[in-house]
């Protein structure tokens, strides 16, 4: 398995990005940040131990659940019963990108899980949803989540 590494940017970025959410700023989640930021698709707890080999997998678990708590991150349950973790997009003007706002890609046959892009997404679409939502089970049923997943093969493996 490939592992990560997190490029200079990426660790200015996750330093930046924990300060903003006011939580503390850690090694071991500006490393997991950093790793998170350096990827294009969302990364299984153990695709993250594997791209930081020296920190412990409790410091992780407890990294990991920062990082969701504040934002910065989203998990993502998958049909495997596998969390995967991303940071979605890249956050607009410093501020932390809004969390599940945005679909997934799965590979059903290699199971990795992409973001995709909520800035290519029609704007309206959670008010579409919402909209369908209180046509279907009537006024007063309010989302404050959405998780929208297609699923299909990736470009590696429907060659």
């Amino acid at each position: 398995m490939k592992t990560s590494r997190s490029t200079p940017p990426a660790h200015a970025s996750a330093h930046s990005q924990l300060q903003h959410a006011g939580v503390r700023v850690t090694a071991a989640r500006i490393g997991v940040l950093s790793v998170l930021l350096s990827e294009q698709r969302a990364l299984s707890h153990l695709e993250v131990q594997d791209a930081l080999p020296a920190l412990d997998r409790v410091t992780l678990y407890r990294a990991l659940d920062c990082l969701t708590a504040a934002g910065l991150a989203h998990k993502i349950s998958g049909d495997d019963r596998v969390f995967r973790y991303s940071t979605g997009s890249e956050p607009a003007s410093g501020q932390p990108a809004l969390q599940h706002q945005h679909g997934h890609f799965k590979c059903t046959r290699c199971e990795r899980v992409f973001c995709l892009d909520h800035a290519q997404q029609p704007a309206s679409l959670r008010e579409q949803l919402q909209a369908t939502l209180q046509s279907t089970l009537g006024r007063g049923f309010q989302s404050h989540d959405i998780a929208l997943t297609i699923k299909g093969w990736c470009a590696d493996c429907s060659e």
